[in-house]
C-alpha cells in the first residue's frame, strides 16, 4: 500500500485557519483529504470519515432548520434539509474553502474537472466534517457547519422542492403523463462512476443529466429542464 506523504505545516495552518479548528490528532485531517484512488491502506483514506460526516452534516443541518423555522412543517423541513446536504451545496463549501489545492488523489482522479470533481469535492467536505467531530467532539463540527450551512439555509431559494417530484408534477399538470428516464451511459472507473441519463416528456425536448449515480443524474436532468422551461429560476450557484 502506498503511504500519502502528509500535508506540510504551511499547508496544515492555512486549512486549520479557514475550518476553524486546530487539529490535536493531524492524521485525522491528512485522512479527510486523502482520496482512495491514492492506493493508500483503507484506513488511510476518507471513505470511512465520508460516512461519519454525512450523518453529521445531517444532524446539525436538521437541528438548524428545526430551530430556524419554527413554523414550518415536516414536508418543508425535508426539502431545505436535501438541498442543503446534496453533493452540490457540499461541492461549494469545498470551493470556498479551496479545498483543490490540498486533497490528494490519484492520477486518474487528478485528470478530472468540472463537474466530474464535484463528487470528490462534495466526499471531502464530508469527510472533513467527521474529521472534525473525531478530533474535537459535536461542538467542534457544530461551529463549522453553522459557519458554512446557516447563511445558505436562509437563502430563499433554500427550500426549492426535489427535482423529479416538481418535474412529474408539471408534466401530469400540462400533459397528463409522466416524464421517462433513460441511461444513456455508464463510465468511468468504480470508486468514481459516472452515468448519463436523459428525461423525456412527449411534446418537450430532452435533457441529459450526468453524475456518479443513476438517481443523482437523473436529478441532474430534471432540474435542467425545468430550468429550461421556465419552470424554476437558473441557479446562482
Amino acid at each position: 500500500m502506498m503511504k500519502m506523504k502528509p500535508l506540510s505545516a504551511e499547508e496544515r495552518g492555512q486549512l486549520e485557519t479557514a475550518i476553524g479548528h486546530v487539529f490535536a490528532d493531524k492524521q485525522w485531517l491528512d485522512r479527510a483529504l486523502t482520496h482512495a484512488s491514492t492506493g493508500t491502506a483503507k484506513n488511510a483514506n476518507y471513505e470511512r470519515l465520508e460516512f461519519l460526516g454525512d450523518r453529521v452534516l445531517g444532524l446539525c443541518v436538521a437541528e438548524l432548520l428545526f430551530t430556524t423555522f419554527r413554523a414550518a412543517e415536516e414536508g418543508e423541513l425535508s426539502v431545505r434539509l436535501n438541498q442543503l446536504v446534496s453533493a452540490e451545496s457540499c461541492a461549494i463549501v469545498a470551493d470556498e474553502l479551496e479545498l483543490h489545492r490540498f486533497i490528494r488523489t490519484g492520477a486518474d482522479v487528478k485528470k478530472l474537472t468540472g463537474k466530474r470533481m464535484l463528487n470528490v469535492r462534495a466526499d471531502v467536505v464530508e469527510s472533513l466534517i467527521a474529521a472534525l467531530y473525531l478530533d474535537g467532539g459535536l461542538e467542534v463540527a457544530r461551529a463549522f457547519i453553522l459557519r458554512y450551512w446557516q447563511g445558505r439555509a436562509e437563502k430563499p431559494d433554500a427550500a426549492r422542492r426535489d427535482a423529479k417530484t416538481e418535474l412529474q408534477e408539471w408534466a401530469h399538470a400540462k400533459f397528463g403523463t409522466t416524464p421517462s428516464y433513460r441511461v444513456d451511459d455508464r463510465s468511468g472507473p468504480d470508486h468514481d462512476p459516472r452515468f448519463t441519463v436523459t428525461v423525456e416528456i412527449p411534446g418537450v425536448a430532452p435533457e441529459t443529466g450526468t453524475d456518479r449515480s443513476k438517481r443523482a443524474a437523473e436529478q441532474v436532468a430534471a432540474t435542467k429542464l425545468l430550468e429550461r422551461e421556465g419552470i424554476w429560476p437558473k441557479s446562482q450557484d
